[in-house]
């Protein structure tokens, strides 16, 4: 393809309700989208980099900046273009994996709309629906969290993760058990807010028979995760130290892991994390999407991805209306538990011109 030019829009989504984590609490989003256009389709792309770096080094300004001066232009003076060669060409500017990934998804987005394949198939999606689980952030109270766990149950989604720090991870995973029972799949993250000093506490989460305890320890720790792995018996997943394919065969090959989740704006897009679901299939380790906030757009083609054969988890592949009152794209509504896998051309979804307009905030056009 050839790149008529490329369009930094900045969006700012107010959230159904506040979302805390151990790294704070978010009650909108300030999102960076893009629309790459060429000569034979437009193509959408959405960077998941928070407005702090709290999760990642990453955060939106950084990426703003980052494509504004030195990615979309690598891209736009490469003379014959198509979504597999984006990380080469992008490969001499270190790290920067969300910026890096939006942009392959806006180039493969307009590279299958112009060829009518769907991202599903060009992925390998084995499924026309998804199984999906819901993150529920820390809450104020105990009763709080029950009552939010009870909605999403009633919702029909097929499982409850919590998010957990210290001083909020035994007490509300027991209630949640004790309440809904152990027929409920649950799973906790930790976002990295424990050390291998608190092992013997996490390991009291081990009755409750967790699916997954995810991303205890600091991301750069994946020796320490192997030691964690010993002596708790609830399976450890990685989430932030997974930032490549052969990151996640290293952490496997340590017993530092049982299970991944894949997040493409972490690992520098859908090509690289399709790469990590063909390396942990081949271990045999399940896999999982998970998720951060998206909208529509980049909900669209998470929803693909986990529809690959190894995501035999529930992801975070959540419903619309779980973070949005209104979506930029037609609402991701849950069908007994899953989300149906968009079949169109690209990633299926296009933007509503009119919500886009709403919530835009700022845009900009980078051309040859």
């Amino acid at each position: 393809m050839k790149l008529t030019g490329v369009e930094l829009r900045r969006i700012r989504m107010p959230l159904v309700a506040p979302f805390r984590t151990s790294f704070g609490t978010e009650t909108d989003r300030d999102i960076l989208l893009l629309r790459v256009v060429t000569e034979e389709a437009e193509g959408w792309g959405e960077c998941v980099a928070t407005g702090e770096p709290l999760y990642s080094s990453e955060y939106v300004d950084g990426a703003a900046d980052v494509l504004r001066r030195y990615l979309v232009p690598a891209i736009v003076d490469h003379p014959r273009l198509d979504a597999v060669a984006v990380g080469s060409v992008l490969a001499p500017f270190k790290g920067h994996r969300m910026a890096k990934a939006a942009l392959e998804m806006a180039v493969l987005d307009a590279e299958l709309r112009g060829q009518g394949r769907s991202f599903g198939r060009e992925l390998g999606a084995v499924r026309d629906r998804v199984a999906c689980g819901v993150s529920v952030g820390i809450m104020d109270s105990i009763g709080e969290l029950l009552d939010a766990v009870e909605g999403y149950l009633d919702a029909g989604y097929v499982r409850i993760k919590l998010k957990i720090e210290p001083g909020w991870d035994i007490a509300p995973v027991r209630a949640v058990r004790e309440r809904f029972g152990d027929d409920v799949l649950l799973q906790v993250d930790a976002n990295t807010a424990y050390s291998l000093a608190d092992a013997r506490h996490l390991a009291r989460l081990d009755p409750f028979d967790l699916l997954l305890i995810e991303q205890p320890l600091d991301e750069e720790d994946i020796r320490g995760h192997a030691e964690l792995a010993r002596i708790v018996r609830t399976p450890v997943c990685l989430d932030e130290s997974i930032t490549s394919a052969a990151i996640a065969a290293d952490a496997i090959r340590r017993g530092a892991c049982a299970i991944v989740n894949v997040k493409p704006g972490r690992v520098g897009g859908y090509l690289e994390a399709r790469r990590i679901h063909d390396v942990c299939a081949a271990h045999g380790v399940p896999v999982w999407c998970g998720g951060m906030l998206e909208t529509g757009i980049g909900r669209a083609a998470n929803v693909a991805l986990a529809a690959l054969p190894g995501f035999t988890l529930p992801g975070d592949t959540s419903a619309s209306d779980r973070y949005y009152h209104t979506d930029v794209t037609p609402p991701f509504v849950l069908d007994d538990g899953h989300l149906p896998v968009p079949t169109g051309p690209g990633i299926g979804v296009q933007p509503l011109p009119d919500v886009l307009a709403e919530v835009t905030v700022a845009s900009e056009w980078l051309h040859r």
